[in-house]
């Protein structure tokens, strides 16, 4: 009985994290189990803890997800220092905000006596401002505006929807990846704007972090829904609305910690662009305007 109950309580576990890493993937349960070849009614029991799972079930999803199978079994390695793990269960008792806090304050600390980055990159999700508010920055700067994703198609030769259909998640994070260090290699100063899933990519992320100045802009999630179908983007509402805001809600949740490494957050709802503008240049005059 224990047994059992022991059982239930890491399906539990197990789906959480399958659904935690494919809303930071930005993946809808179909896509997920269309890129993994399992169905999508079972992939729902899964993520509620009520499928029995095999070890070739969990590396088809660390695939599709372009994700180490060792992350979703939760199988951490302790490191040689005897204090790292005190600081582990230390950091554990934190909530997620509070993490994500500590994570800034350590890479702050240790970044002392480096050279301020010329470069800004503006992260969070569609509809929070990035496009209008870094071109907008950039212009005041007289600095170039560089999207990841541009870059990424003029690498691959197609367009987004061609390279994820032809190379799925694994070769579009290959390419995210090229496609950053190639525009931190040519630009000694720039506004960036990073996709909205670059963050759940370690390395890619690593590389953003510790190559510019980050800005996290945000926003409630009905400014962004309103902000996307206001662009004529209709993909939010496909179904029904309601539960397209529940999955913005989930994906929003799981990105948040996420979010919260960057070295600056702008919330850009209650505010015109102009207002948004203007703060977002008074956080980025140290780095730009040098």
């Amino acid at each position: 009985m224990v047994e059992q109950a022991e059982f239930a309580v890491l399906a539990r576990r197990l789906g959480d994290r399958v659904k935690r890493f494919r809303a930071g993937r930005g993946m809808s349960r179909k896509d997920l189990s269309q890129h993994a070849g399992i169905s999508e009614r079972y992939l729902a029991q899964l993520e509620g803890g009520q499928a029995n799972v095999s070890f070739n079930i969990l590396w088809l999803l660390a695939q599709a997800m372009d994700t180490p199978i060792t992350e979703l079994i939760e199988a951490d390695a302790d490191g040689h220092h005897p204090d790292l793990p005190l600081a582990k269960k230390f950091l554990d008792t934190l909530t997620p905000d509070q993490q994500s806090e500590a994570y800034v304050l350590l890479r702050q600390n240790f970044k002392r006596g480096l050279k301020m980055s010329r470069r800004v990159a503006l992260i969070g999700l569609r509809g929070a401002g990035k496009t209008s508010l870094g071109k907008a920055l950039a212009e005041r700067y007289q600095v170039p505006f560089v999207r990841v994703t541009s870059v990424i198609e003029q690498i691959a030769g197609m367009d987004m929807t061609e390279i994820l259909l032809s190379m799925g998640q694994k070769g579009y994070r290959r390419l995210e990846y090229s496609a950053l260090e190639k525009s931190v290699e040519s630009h000694a100063s720039m506004v960036l704007e990073a996709g909205g899933s670059l963050v759940s990519e370690a390395q890619t992320f690593d590389l953003l972090l510790h190559s510019c100045f980050t800005v996290w802009v945000q926003a409630s999630p009905e400014d962004h829904m309103r902000r996307v179908m206001g662009q004529g983007d209709l993909r939010p509402i496909a179904g029904q609305q309601m539960a397209a805001m529940e999955d913005l809600k989930t994906i929003l949740d799981a990105r948040r910690p996420l979010y919260g490494r960057a070295d600056a957050v702008l919330n850009t709802s209650g505010r015109t662009v102009e207002q948004s503008l203007d703060e977002l240049s008074r956080l980025c005059a140290p780095h730009l305007g040098l």
